[in-house]
């Protein structure tokens, strides 16, 4: 029988400690929020339909978006035991400075239609935490007033070439002269991709107003306020700003963009050349031999073509490939710090985030980018942790399996080109990776598929 008395007040009291409350709406909103995908559904509560599908939507039928963040579920972590890791060290050198973590901020267009602060927060949570800020071509902020945002921070620019190439000139001298030190160069845009959510909101920019978008506002008013009460929403570096999203891009972006196009801004550009938008192994090899300093590998967010490589599967294969002559980067899909872990683990000197980042936005401004940060940076440190890890170089294949789903019924033909490069002597072509696809096809179909949520 277990023996039952009055309670104690003296241990009582010592178990009502009561929290102070949260007075501000938003500091309490963020509080709750312990994952990206907590911030996802703040966001979604606070933004109207039209700018938030545009964030979370993709191209077509959205599977290279699904496959890329599948492919990071579809992730086994093997840790070491008893290495004594007490603390981590999660910083990063990349291309010519240092990152406090092993991830940035993507550029991202449109940003202040998502929340009001747009750019400006962005760029003022990434200097914070000491990470680099990338300020997209049809950003809403403009290069200077970011610059002055983020005056002592890394900023990078993302170029779009367009038609008029005196205007995409234009901006790689305004961005050399503000000290931004890295351009992203992006080529997987030469007209927009169908993206049929923004097509069936009637997304354009600037938002018109409608019936639909009027019923739409009323659980929203914060956002609505917001918007009619701040600076006009257009574009910082461009004169067009009328338009559907797919109207915009097509109107200014140039399928006849080449190499030469490339040489031409290399010229221009005093800082760090990366090439944004890389999908085979052959073209990574074709920009390392003409001497960038890096590529990111990315399908745009699933935004362009859909049924698109997968970049954190392509990851292994660049990095062999091309990793001793220049970075690797990776982007799309990235929701969680193990995700940015695993890219490391697999060859990724760096990583970028883009919706993650717009989710913190939505849900609370500039507190809810230091959220997103913070998100990341605590994963990412328990998972190294975890792993047994001290710093980001001692991370390596053997850390992780890419565990495969999907399975070439048989591998595309290589061209020319291709033939010729793989015929070519490799330094670093030991074994395959671990954590590769080849290397993990049989150990993976020995697995049960995982049930469908």
């Amino acid at each position: 029988m277990v023996k039952r008395q009055f309670p104690n007040p003296v241990e009582l009291a010592e178990l009502m400690r009561f929290k102070a409350p949260t007075l501000n709406p938003t500091d309490r909103r963020l509080e709750k929020a312990l994952t990206i995908a907590d911030l996802r559904a703040i966001a979604k509560r606070r933004t109207p339909k039209a700018p938030f599908d545009y964030t979370e939507g993709a191209a077509e039928g959205e599977l290279s978006l699904a496959r890329a963040r599948q492919a990071f579920q579809d992730v086994e972590f093997h840790p070491s035991i008893l290495r004594n890791v007490p603390v981590v060290d999660t910083t990063r050198e990349v291309l010519g400075g240092t990152s406090a973590l092993p991830f940035g901020i993507a550029p991202t267009g449109f940003t202040r239609m998502m929340q009001t602060e747009g750019e400006v927060a962005g760029a003022g949570a990434a200097g914070a935490a000491g990470i680099p800020f990338t300020l997209s071509t049809l950003g809403t902020t403009s290069i200077e007033d970011v610059k002055a945002t983020n005056p002592t921070g890394r900023n990078w620019f993302q170029l779009y070439v367009m038609k008029d190439r005196e205007i995409s000139y234009g901006l790689v001298r305004r961005a050399a002269a503000a000290g931004f030190d890295t351009l992203f160069f992006t080529v997987d845009t030469p007209v927009a991709g169908a993206r049929l959510r923004d097509k069936r909101n009637g997304f354009s920019i600037p938002p018109q107003l409608t019936p639909a978008t009027v019923v739409n506002a009323i659980p929203r008013p914060a956002w609505w306020i917001n918007f009619l009460t701040t600076p006009k929403l257009e574009f910082a570096s461009l004169s067009s700003t009328g338009g559907t999203v797919g109207e915009l891009l097509d109107s200014a972006m140039d399928p006849t963009i080449s190499f030469d196009d490339l040489a031409i801004i290399r010229e221009m550009w005093p800082g760090k050349i990366v090439v944004k938008g890389v999908q085979t192994v052959a073209d990574a090899r074709a920009l390392a031999d003409r001497g960038v300093d890096g590529v990111v590998l990315s399908n745009h967010g699933g935004r362009q073509l859909d049924r698109a490589p997968i970049p954190f599967h392509l990851l292994p294969d660049v990095a062999r490939e091309i990793g001793n002559d220049m970075e690797v980067h990776v982007d799309t899909g990235i929701m969680n710090g193990a995700d940015i872990v695993a890219s490391v683990a697999l060859g990724a000197n760096f990583t970028l985030i883009g919706r993650a980042y717009l989710y913190g936005l939505m849900a609370g401004g500039r507190r809810g980018v230091d959220k997103t940060i913070s998100i990341l940076k605590g994963e990412i440190e328990r998972t190294m942790k975890l792993l047994e890890v001290a710093t980001l170089d001692e991370l390596g294949p053997r850390h992780v399996t890419q565990l495969a789903r999907l399975q070439p019924v048989a591998r595309p033909v290589a061209d020319a080109a291709e033939q010729a490069s793989a015929a070519k002597p490799r330094t670093v072509r030991a074994n395959r990776p671990a954590g590769s696809p080849a290397a993990t096809a049989t150990r993976a179909k020995a697995k049960p598929p995982l049930a469908k949520s």
